[in-house]
């Protein structure tokens, strides 16, 4: 009998720990017109969250998202386009908080970094490739060279006469 209750009670603990975060705030936003309210929801869905990194604002749970989306309505609230609104996010946020960040000095190396990967790493296996081939065609024997090596062959078969190599 006090298994059975420790039972139930160990379940209706876990239910309750799962709706937990279930009941987290959900934010609720007044807007004034469907024109705002999609314009809300394009610039949440494509601006990033600095903290969480892969997550859109719309996404992340995480207090500087729920910061950022309130921002960005009070700025359509006041009228702003969205456009003033990403301006005011890359401004106060760097060009981080947009998943296509502009062609500057500073993110050259975001635009370029995988290109120059690529020339380096085929370069490298060209480079490669013919010093291969350069080892493989330089073990042509000199005329003395290739003399000396008959005389050791000579000399190793007249010290082993058998035809396996084998000295009995």
């Amino acid at each position: 009998m006090m298994k059975r209750l420790f039972a139930m009670l160990a379940g209706l603990g876990f239910i309750v720990a799962a709706a937990v975060p279930a009941s987290a705030a959900i934010d609720v936003y007044e807007f004034k017109n469907v024109e705002q309210e999609q314009a809300f929801q394009e610039l949440t869905a494509t601006l990033r969250c600095p903290k969480c990194q892969n997550n859109t604002i719309a996404d992340s749970n995480a207090t500087l998202a729920q910061d950022m989306r309130q921002k960005t309505f009070e700025l359509l609230n006041e009228g702003k386009s969205q456009q003033d609104v990403i301006d005011y996010m890359v401004a106060r946020y760097g060009n981080f908080v947009t998943y296509d960040p502009p062609l500057m000095a500073s993110t050259l190396i975001l635009w370029l970094g995988p290109i120059l990967f690529i020339i380096i790493g085929f370069t490298i296996l060209v480079m490669r490739s013919r010093k291969t081939e350069d080892a493989k065609c330089k073990v042509t024997l000199e005329a003395e060279e290739e003399q000396r090596l008959q005389a050791l062959l000579e000399e190793i078969e007249q010290q082993n006469p058998n035809e396996n190599g084998k000295v009995k």
